[in-house]
């Protein structure tokens, strides 16, 4: 078997003990590491056909993995007007001002990214920006991707009149007292209304966004990607890029299980499963427990402020419990998106009746868990039940005196528990971190360096929300390399540097462990490898 890669000067850096190998050179072949040691060593083992890089002294850790992401639906929702940088309404309303401007006669504006935030506390709906799109169709998606405000020309496009029926519990059509819509769609069925009647970008347009997408995640470092999707031409699109040699990670991906699946549905994501193609392939199922606390679909044992927040995203839980079973029994894992401590609650309680009824070893997860009670931590650990965080949602969603929309829905006893890492590492958890992009900026040492500063990104001189709750620079690496590898079942041949283990790498100018937290976004990557095949390389190597 020919040594497809050398790689030499490197400081190799373990995620399990903190600490850099005694070897400073490594070899791969067929997308596995077949050698460490010296230099002399390793470059012995190259022949014309291997790429020999020199990497002077670079720090060398398992490839970062996303542990929660959605690389086609981010690609094709993050086109368009970016509002995720407005702060209050006047910006947004000039922001779309500037945009109609050039809007050809007709054409439909999208916006993306927009903070309910910026309306400071009062009703989230278009009339703000009535004036601004009158007579312009118009979609602007809140960063939570849980919920969009159409304009009316577009709500009159697509014929929206009034409130509808559907069979996600949570999804609406929020409509005032007289019945009219406000603008503001809940869920993604409720969405989906408006943005049918919205001129579509053709496939070859939505494949080179995807593309384009995933080689800005692997420039960033990361080198995998737990995909909690496998909506429309997703999986094709995979498919297409993997056998062109254009797909620059491992994507794992885990399709949507929704209410109203019969049998049949759940058969048939039972023998999806294992299917795929050489970088990636379909692993778990994704569910839905309950929406987002910032617009009122989580599923809260309280409800919020506004009195929200009290349903599950699931018409009848218990058929959420008896679809877990059936995938359990068939030894599938589940990913199930639950923000709110009624819906984590759920969860935990499915998981343990699966349990019962079926030992079987199954790795399931909550993904989200944005606010908990005591009493829910220690279940994760004594079940195995994996907690999928996404720090950096508290770092720009939230802030430290909770005043933001998110806080006071809440109120202050459930705000002081956000996004509770550390509390969930001590009781044994196993913590995967993520991006959920596109709500979230998809670079992975901003991810982990969220973990452990929480502060705002965007201003990193403010207060952290919950510091008690940050991560160490090592338990935030091992966040994104073994505990990701852990919660894929793939610890035996991922998320070290070992020999047989699988050849995902990243290259950074510095330590990522000595990095100072608010610095770490802007460590230099200089190389990131996939299946034994650079797909990032610096200029300066």
């Amino acid at each position: 078997m020919s040594t497809s890669l050398v790689l030499l000067s490197a400081r190799l850096l373990d995620p399990v003990t903190g600490e850099l190998l005694p070897q400073t050179a490594l070899a791969a072949a067929a997308g596995r590491i077949t050698a460490l040691g010296d230099d002399a060593e390793i470059r012995s083992l190259a022949d014309t056909s291997t790429t020999v890089l020199d990497l002077g002294g670079a720090v060398v850790t398992p490839g970062l993995v996303d542990g929660h992401i959605h690389p086609a639906t981010g690609a094709d929702l993050t086109h368009g007007l970016d509002l995720s940088g407005c702060a209050d309404v006047e910006q947004v309303r000039a922001a779309l001002a500037r945009a109609v401007r050039d809007l050809a006669p007709g054409a439909w504006l999208q916006g993306w990214g927009l903070d309910p935030n910026v309306f400071a506390g009062g009703p989230v709906g278009i009339a703000p920006f009535d004036a601004v799109l009158d007579g312009v169709p118009a979609l602007l998606l809140l960063f939570d991707a849980h919920s969009m405000l159409a304009s009316r020309r577009a709500l009159e496009l697509a014929g929206v009149t009034g409130p509808r029926t559907f069979d996600q519990a949570t999804a609406e059509v929020v409509c005032d007292a007289a019945g009219r819509p406000t603008g503001l769609l809940l869920e993604e069925a409720a969405c989906a209304l408006v943005e049918g009647a919205a001129p579509q970008p053709t496939r070859e347009e939505r494949l080179e966004r995807l593309a384009a997408a995933l080689r800005t995640m692997a420039a960033a470092g990361l080198t995998g990607g737990h995909a909690m999707d496998a909506n429309g031409d997703s999986l094709a699109f995979y498919g297409e890029l993997d056998a062109a040699g254009r797909l620059p990670l491992r994507l794992r991906v885990a399709p949507w299980c929704q209410p109203g699946t019969g049998a049949d549905g759940v058969r048939a994501l039972i023998d999806q499963q294992g299917t795929g193609g050489r970088l990636w392939q379909t692993r778990g199922v994704k569910i839905f427990m309950d929406g987002t606390i910032d617009n009122g679909t989580a599923w809260l044992e309280h409800p919020d402020c506004h009195g929200e927040s009290r349903h599950a995203f699931w018409p009848d839980p218990e058929e959420y419990t008896r679809v877990v079973g059936e995938l359990h029994r068939a030894g599938v894992p589940t990913a199930t998106h639950a923000i709110g401590d009624a819906a984590v609650r759920h969860v935990l309680d499915a998981v343990q009746k699966a349990q019962a009824e079926d030992s079987r070893p199954v790795r399931h997860r909550v993904e989200h868990i944005e606010t908990v009670p005591d009493d829910t931590l220690r279940r994760f650990a004594e079940l195995g039940v994996v907690a999928s965080m996404q720090p950096t949602h508290c770092c720009d969603f939230t802030r430290a005196d909770h005043t933001d929309n998110w806080s006071r829905r809440l109120g202050e006893e459930r705000a002081s528990r956000a996004w509770r890492c550390r509390d969930l590492h001590d009781s044994g958890a196993v913590v995967v971190l993520g991006s959920d992009w596109p709500i979230a900026p998809s670079p992975p040492l901003g991810v982990m360096a969220g973990a452990r500063h929480r502060r705002p990104s965007r201003d990193l001189t403010l207060p952290p929300h919950g510091p008690q709750q940050a991560l160490t620079a090592l338990e935030a690496l091992q966040g994104m390399t073994v505990n990701a590898a852990y919660a894929a079942g793939e610890e035996h041949e991922a998320g070290r540097i070992a020999v047989g283990h699988r050849a995902d790498l990243t290259a950074f100018g510095g330590n990522p462990l000595t990095t100072a937290a608010t610095e770490l976004p802007d460590l230099p990557v200089l190389l990131t490898v996939v299946d034994g095949e650079p797909v990032h390389r610096d200029t300066r190597l």
